[in-house]
């Protein structure tokens, strides 16, 4: 099971862009009337308090493009359905798997990696589990400055 280190968040920061897209054919005449803010309460963040960010850590969910150093952000109020990355506590710890609930009638559920060499984790004691929140968004970091 790989670790998530939970991180809490303050979504107050507006930043400016100059250019908020990139184009990829000739420049638009208008862009020189552009000026957005990129501000994560309105772009990103819907329940400011049930969000949270997280580290991942490991490679159980590296085939849904989340890598070992990228940071998530977690929306406890989202509800999560079938297919969801979802972070929960589990045999005493996060993991971050997609939710399966397609055998809920047979009384479990299963959170699946997103690797071949991890397990499909079959869950059927609600005691020691709950879903702790939805992923809804990635940020990865391509160089350190």
């Amino acid at each position: 099971m790989g670790n998530i280190k939970i991180i809490g968040g303050v979504f107050d920061t507006k930043l400016e862009l100059e250019h908020a897209s990139v184009a990829a054919g000739f420049p638009s005449p208008a862009d020189d009337y552009r000026h957005d803010t990129l501000d994560f309460n309105r772009d990103f963040i819907r329940h400011p308090e049930a969000s949270f960010y997280a580290n991942v850590e490991g490679d159980s969910m590296k085939d849904a493009y989340l890598f070992d150093g990228d940071k998530v952000i977690i929306d406890r109020a989202v509800e999560p359905h079938q297919g969801s990355i979802v972070v929960a506590w589990w045999n005493g710890g996060f993991t971050m798997k997609f939710l399966d609930l397609t055998h809920r009638a047979e009384g479990y559920i299963e959170l699946k990696p997103a690797n071949e060499k991890y397990p499909v984790f079959k869950v059927d004691n609600p005691d020691d589990f709950e879903i702790w929140g939805v992923v809804i968004h990635q940020i990865r970091t391509f160089e350190s400055v």
